[in-house]
């Protein structure tokens, strides 16, 4: 159930400030209720300074936030209610089962003895833990530590559920668990927001991103709309000869009056085509730069059309040399 204007969370010119670190500086958000929204940045972005606050773990420095039309600072306890957190580490005591966990977590919710043992056991078989429900946690795998926490985060269904980067350091099987989990609990009318750093996961699970570094959101918008800011196409081309990249590099950028990426594969190359100063679409683009490759004798052994991907409109959107991770 959203605010009054159907959303879940509005941030205006949120700040914190740690000595000279403004780590959160300035940000706007709208996050739309009974959706999944990413926010999406590298480590120290700002991504879980800013979910602090919006859970009032953090009180903001500047700006104001509300959660379901209620201000974070002055309706925290409101707030409270509404919402539950789910961190970058496992939060349930490791020397309990995972029936101990949940059961003590929902009698400190206010569940009574059966009640508390009931939800326990429905969460444990809805996210495979079934079979665990009896062995302490520290002795659970980190995919199912994962599942366990997100389990306690909802006990009592929020209205809003924050995970941050809560598939850090899972292998890709427990990762795509927990994606699921993300997806059941939406379904269930929860609202997410989810912080991560990796690329493939807001795209997989968020409706709209919105990409923060130093502080700051410098672009928000659906996967579509932030593949189209940076252009209408990505073209990948891998060339026959290692020692031909340098002068193919220097004609594609010319050819396609675009930036071209240095693969970390020594003969692959990457450039966005944005359609800039010209008429053509991405494919005529496209094959006006292989035809200028092979005018120069440039021999190309794989070529590729398609729509840019988050890694590139990351890089594009902050001028970095890596991957967000």
């Amino acid at each position: 159930m959203g605010g009054t204007n159907g959303y879940a969370v509005e941030t205006e010119g949120l700040v914190k400030v740690f000595g000279t670190n403004r780590a959160v500086d300035g940000v706007d958000l709208r996050v739309p209720a009974g959706t999944v929204y990413g926010l999406l940045g590298p480590n120290g972005a700002g991504k879980t300074t800013a979910v602090k606050m919006l859970a009032t773990l953090l009180r903001p420095d500047a700006g104001r936030a509300r959660v379901f039309g209620h201000d974070v600072v002055a309706e925290a306890d409101t707030v409270r209610g509404r919402v539950s957190l789910t961190g970058q580490y496992a939060s349930v005591d490791e020397d309990l089962t995972g029936t101990e966990n949940l059961v003590l977590l929902a009698r400190l919710l206010g569940h009574g003895r059966p009640a508390a043992r009931d939800r326990a056991a429905q969460l444990l078989g809805a996210f495979g833990l079934a079979d665990a429900a009896d062995r302490q946690v520290k002795n659970y795998s980190g995919g199912m530590r994962r599942r366990i926490d997100i389990a306690a985060s909802i006990l009592n269904t929020p209205d809003l559920l924050f995970l941050d980067e809560p598939t850090t350091g899972l292998d890709p099987r427990s990762r795509n668990q927990v994606w699921d989990i993300v997806r059941a609990v939406v379904a269930q009318g929860t609202t997410v927001l989810l912080t991560t750093q990796y690329l493939d996961e807001a795209d997989q699970l968020a409706s709209r991103i919105a990409v923060i570094d130093h502080g700051k959101v410098i672009a928000e918008g659906t996967k579509g709309e932030l593949k189209a800011s940076v252009g209408s196409g990505s073209v990948h081309v891998r060339l026959r000869d290692a020692e031909q990249r340098a002068e193919a590099e220097r004609l594609l950028t010319t050819a396609l009056n675009a930036a071209v990426q240095l693969d970390p594969d020594p003969v692959a190359l990457t450039a966005t085509v944005n359609g800039h100063g010209t008429d053509l679409g991405a494919a005529e683009q496209a094959a006006r730069a292989l035809a200028e490759l092979a005018r120069a004798g440039i021999t190309v052994d794989n070529f590729a059309l398609g729509q840019p991907s988050l890694d590139e409109v990351f890089l594009a959107l902050t001028d970095r040399k890596g991957p967000a991770a």
